[in-house]
């Protein structure tokens, strides 16, 4: 599942599968040993007094118990509750659901707290609680109007708050609820002077809420947060040193200037994107075949954001790469982007086939893109959002042209786009030619050779080519005439020789991509999502909610069409959701927390107006990424400790005011590429083919077929960043599946960070981390004395997995491990030391970023 909440579970403490090392690691901090928590998404709730919105509050009370009887589906008496005119309405009965301003007089509100199971509404399940009773009184009372979800709305140019203002209104209602005068924290005083907009936003929300921020985070901890969130590796002991030593007024500016600089900033931030669009290299199913060159795609992504490619460019190649006024190989590469989803080789209803594929694509532009769930109306109208079916087909229209990504004799030709040097393309289409004209010929000897076989042998040529060619070889000379079996003896020298410089030629450069497309026919909308049921026919349109009408385009400009829709400046949800993504990806949750839903099952933006303010300065910095980095990271706001105040936490326990930083678990490439970073066995080279890890026999043996479509890769390969690993749908990498790789099926918006037995197995069991905590071990030795002792062996491993001086109580506690280890399990001096790194592998302190 890719939901972006979900139960976290945390163990007391990891199971014990090797005795000495566990119980040592329990009592040296292993990250698994808190107790059992779940973790919730709270929601302030409103205040006492405020004005009941229809759209957050009360249309999904309505959706969730009403909409089955009175929704867009069906309007039972005549009467629906999914919009005003379908609601005030007198219906078959007489009665009005409705009546603003009077709930005495609204039929709704009679039936929903009736008495007699017969009145009552609902009629199944339990009926409303008393606060949701109250909601809807008070929502009539106020004059019941329907107002519009906030995300239809257009984004607003919004000014951040004069945090003078707010403080002045913090002072006064200080002085108004207690008798000690006010006080206003340094921290809020630092936040004052340094005017920065987010975090004005910020702050006056939480003093309207009664808190102050947190105090600033400490300077070791602030260069692993951003170092982390940047590039996805940990700073190294010498980046931390400096940083420390640097006491510029903007030294926490040139770092993150410095990281996003880095190429390893566009393989983290390309990562969050490769989730959205579903990235892997094979098409699942029972064969889950590879998808040649889909690293391509990949490498097209991290070099996008390495690049700082404005955001509305990067949507236009994937989306159009193909009709662009200048197209390079670049944006046919992006073209990649149609070709990740999953492909049935094989499928019982090739209509139905093709309509699953296309809604998959529907689904994937619509959430990742516009924040939009339309793939919804596929069978019928959108339950909850003003989306009907006629949008839904009218998107898929845009896609027309986009072919299947192949057939089962040939899985190339529609995926793969050749972009070659011109010259080699005419080399090979001139051998192309000739080998055309000289198998035309063949088959023509061939027939007339076939025609005096029997009529079995004749049948069989028919049949598969294998079969044929089996027949051919065994009978086909004797039928020849002499002149016959010389030429078809020169033909096929001839085909041998032209095969030959085939070969002698350069490979032809292909990427993956819109290969060949399809010839547009007319889009219908289909009952109930029945491609066998075609009722009315659908041009391409936008959804209804923008109001906009799609320009007159011809077929093969709707793909363009479409993405400059996307891209467009006035587009109210584009610049929203990217926007929100990134600020998802600093903060650990969006603003909205449901990134790829705005509508209205999402979750309301906790301060919509940051929202628009970062949409705008998305939009007029020229759509660039990293300029919002920057605003967001040197926010005081991205700076502040993670530290738990139980006073703010009583009052805001979901954190969505911001009072402190979240502290979050490292991420599945997070935690692999930081334990090679640390041993400093990382191969740190970007680009290029995806590598194997070595997997177990027992793992290749969860295939059909063991170890099909699994490579086996060198060492230094093995050592490179967990984004060129190979994603293969059938056989994901054991490791990062524990830590909550996604699965690539559909689109994922948020992955969970769960805390589970498979994690503690990983990281003290597993081959692989014993593998690296041996070569931990030895990079430590290498940098210290010979004569060294294990006091300085202990002291040198914190330092360079944690980036800090060891504490004189880790070392006594690491030096005490080390010794039993040696003296009661006689273990070996080496393999002592490389248990002990393991230990330190498995501290909070290096699974969590603070």
């Amino acid at each position: 599942m890719n939901a972006i909440c979900g139960p976290t579970l945390m163990l007391t403490k990891p199971m014990p599968v090797q005795p000495p090392i566990l119980n040592r690691a329990g009592s040296a901090k292993p990250f698994l040993r808190f107790a059992f928590a779940a973790a919730c998404c709270f929601l302030l709730s409103p205040e006492a007094g405020a004005e009941v919105d229809y759209a957050t509050e009360i249309k999904p009370l309505l959706a969730k118990r009403c909409y089955s009887c009175h929704g867009p589906d069906q309007a039972e008496s005549g009467l629906g509750l999914h919009n005003a005119e379908t609601s005030i309405i007198e219906g078959d009965s007489g009665e009005r659901l409705i009546v603003p301003g009077d709930p005495n007089a609204s039929h709704l509100l009679e039936r929903i707290v009736a008495n007699e199971d017969y009145d009552l509404m609902p009629p199944e399940g339990e009926p409303l609680g008393e606060a949701e009773v109250e909601l809807i009184r008070r929502w009539i009372e106020e004059g019941a109007t329907f107002t519009k979800h906030w995300a239809y709305e257009p984004v607003q140019d919004v000014t951040p708050p004069d945090m003078s203002v707010a403080i002045q209104k913090h002072i006064v209602a200080q002085a108004n609820s207690n008798d000690e005068p006010p006080k206003i924290s340094p921290v809020v005083q630092d936040w004052e002077k340094s005017g920065h907009p987010v975090d004005a936003f910020l702050l006056d929300s939480l003093l309207a809420s009664g808190l102050t921020p947190n105090a600033p985070a400490d300077r070791r901890t602030l260069i692993r947060r951003v170092t982390l969130d940047l590039t996805g590796l940990p700073p190294t002991p010498e980046e931390v040193a400096d940083f420390l030593r640097d006491t510029a007024p903007d030294a926490f500016e040139n770092l993150i200037e410095r990281l996003l600089q880095s190429p390893h900033y566009g393989e983290r931030w390309g990562r969050h994107w490769l989730d959205l669009v579903r990235y892997a290299e094979t098409n699942s199913f029972e064969r889950d075949n590879p998808k040649p060159n889909a690293w391509k795609y990949r490498d097209y992504v991290i070099r996008s954001f390495n690049e700082d490619k404005p955001y509305d460019q990067f949507v236009r190649e994937q989306l159009a790469g193909d009709l662009l006024d200048d197209v390079t190989t670049e944006s046919l590469t992006a073209t990649g982007y149609y070709r990740l989803g999953i492909w049935d080789d094989e499928p019982a209803d090739p209509l139905q086939a093709r309509y699953d594929e296309l809604d998959d694509l529907v689904a994937v532009t619509g959430q990742t893109f516009l924040g939009l769930t339309i793939n919804c109306a596929r069978c019928h109208d959108h339950k909850i959002d003003p989306i009907p079916q006629t949008d839904y087909y009218g998107m898929l229209a845009f896609f027309a042209d986009v072919s299947r990504y192949g057939t089962r004799g040939d899985q190339t030709s529609n995926n793969q786009i050749d972009v070659s040097d011109p010259a080699l393309n005419e080399a090979y289409a001139k051998l192309d030619a000739e080998q055309r004209k000289l198998e035309e010929e063949a088959t023509q000897i061939e027939q007339d050779g076939i025609t005096k076989m029997s009529a079995p042998d004749q049948r069989a040529t028919e049949g598969p080519k294998r079969q044929r060619e089996r027949i051919l070889k065994k009978k086909l000379r004797p039928l020849l005439s002499k002149e016959q079996r010389k030429r078809y003896d020169e033909i096929k020298a001839a085909l041998k020789l032209v095969t030959e410089k085939r070969n002698d030629l350069p490979d032809r450069e292909q990427v993956l991509g819109l290969g060949k497309l399809r010839p547009i026919e007319e889009t219908f909308l289909l009952f109930r999502g029945n491609p066998h049921s075609p009722t009315d026919p659908v041009t391409p349109r936008f959804p209804e909610i923008f109001k906009e009408t799609a320009p007159e385009m011809t077929p093969d400009e709707r793909r363009r069409v479409f993405a400059d829709w996307v891209t467009s400046s006035d587009n109210r949800l584009s610049s929203r959701v990217m926007a929100n993504r990134v600020w998802q990806h600093h903060f650990g949750r969006g603003i909205v927390r449901s990134p790829n839903n705005f509508g209205g099952l999402g979750v309301p933006p906790t301060h919509p107006e940051l929202l628009d303010y970062l949409a705008n300065r998305l939009v007029d910095g020229g759509w660039k990424l990293k300029d919002l980095h920057r605003l967001i990271c040197t926010s005081k706001a991205y700076q502040m400790s993670s530290e738990i105040n139980e006073s703010s936490s009583s009052i805001d326990p979901g954190n969505d005011l911001f009072w402190r930083f979240d502290s979050r678990r490292l991420s599945a490439e997070e935690v692999r590429d930081s334990i090679l970073a640390v041993n400093e066995s990382l191969n740190r080279e970007s680009y290029g083919p995806s590598f194997y890890p070595s997997l177990s026999a027992e793992v290749l043996a969860g295939q059909s077929k063991p170890g099909q479509g699994w490579g086996d890769s060198s060492e230094a390969e093995r050592n490179r960043r967990s984004v060129y690993i190979h994603v293969k749908r059938s056989l994901l990498t054991p490791l990062l599946s524990a830590f909550d790789f996604p699965e690539p099926d559909t689109t994922c918006e948020a992955r969970f960070a769960t805390l589970q037995p498979g994690q503690a197995m990983s990281l003290l069991n597993s081959d692989f981390i014993h593998e690296e905590a041996d070569k931990l071990a030895k990079s430590v030795r290498s940098r210290l004395a010979a004569d060294s002792d294990s006091k300085a062996f202990v002291a040198a491993v914190i330092e360079q997995v944690l980036m800090r001086p060891a504490l004189e109580i880790e070392i006594e506690e690491g030096v005490d491990l080390i010794d039993e280890l040696i003296a009661k399990y006689e273990v070996g001096p080496e393999r002592a030391n490389a248990l002990y790194a393991l230990s330190v592998l498995n501290w909070n302190e290096f699974v969590f970023v603070f």
